[in-house]
């Protein structure tokens, strides 16, 4: 078993640069997993490498889980009502954004997009806000 520990983040981050430092000198493409989930369903004949992609997500996630024994992600205490409500505001905000936080926060802020900055900062704080809202405004749901 391997211990991670505080090097998490490290590691994490530096493993996400990797995938889109690989996926833009490889493919030539800008990562943006919303973007390549959305055009994988939508172009299913060019969608190849967008599926073997998302699968190295998930695989890349379990692997990692059987080596390092990290508990796995907790059913959401809210209920599926609200994660379905989550993942449609998720959904309607990467469109409005025109990208989501792989997109923005990673390969956008990295350029020194002036729009992905200010995207990444409005992610962040509509993060903190729907938290603090779900945790002390609807009777700490989370």
């Amino acid at each position: 078993m391997i211990s991670l520990s505080s090097n998490q983040p490290l590691i994490g981050g530096l493993l996400i640069g990797l995938a889109a430092l690989m996926l833009l000198a490889l493919l030539g493409r800008i990562l943006g997993v919303s973007g390549i989930i959305w055009n994988a369903v939508r172009h299913p004949r060019d969608s190849a490498w967008r599926w073997w992609f998302v699968g190295g997500i998930v695989t890349g996630a379990a692997l990692l889980h059987g080596a390092t024994g990290l508990p796995a992600p907790a059913p959401n205490p809210a209920g599926w009502p609200w994660v379905v409500v989550a993942g449609l505001l998720v959904g309607f905000g990467t469109r409005l954004g025109s990208g989501c936080t792989s997109g923005h926060g990673v390969c956008g802020i990295a350029r020194l997009s002036p729009r992905s900055i200010v995207a990444t900062l409005v992610f962040m704080a509509l993060g903190v806000l729907t938290v603090t809202l779900v945790r002390h405004g609807f009777g700490g749901l989370a």
